[in-house]
């Protein structure tokens, strides 16, 4: 099962070390990890995603809060927050079809940020479920790169 943890840190020097030293230490994976600073430049937010059984959330939550610059750790439910992601990826084009992938990029509203003579590179904004639709698609004209910056979550209240 798939969780989403919001982790209020101080905003000090070692503070992602020992966030992900926790998870590798106890043989956790980390799916995405996403780190910025909030409206109060002392404070940065961490948004990781991981798999596991609720049992295991119990136990990575638990060790979170132990650890020093930690301010508040959340772990949203389902419907209980607001999630987005950014990808920009570079795909493949030819005359035939350019054209295709415009159509494609404009039904998902995504923008081109960059036009060349073979190649397309899009920017894409939503939930996880959107972008990876539209790369699906993106697959059939070939993807040469791709970068995401993993997904960032606020609660809804």
């Amino acid at each position: 099962m798939q969780h989403t943890i919001s982790i209020l840190v101080e905003n000090k020097f070692g503070v992602l070390t020992r966030v992900a030293g926790l998870f590798s230490g106890r043989g956790y994976n980390i799916d995405t990890l996403n780190v910025g600073p909030t409206q109060d430049p002392a404070l940065s937010r961490m948004t990781v995603v991981t798999h596991g059984d609720d049992a295991t959330l119990e136990q990575i939550v638990k060790q979170l809060n132990k650890l020093p610059n930690v301010l508040k750790v959340q772990s949203f439910q389902e419907g209980e927050y607001v999630d987005r992601e950014l990808v920009l990826a570079k795909v493949n084009v030819d005359s035939t079809s350019r054209a295709e992938v415009m159509q494609i990029t404009d039904i998902f509203r995504a923008k081109i940020v960059d036009v060349q003579p073979r190649t397309l590179t899009i920017e894409i904004t939503g939930s996880s479920s959107k972008v990876e639709k539209f790369l699906d698609l993106m697959k059939t004209f070939g993807v040469v790169e791709l970068t995401r910056t993993g997904q960032v979550a606020m609660p809804r209240k």
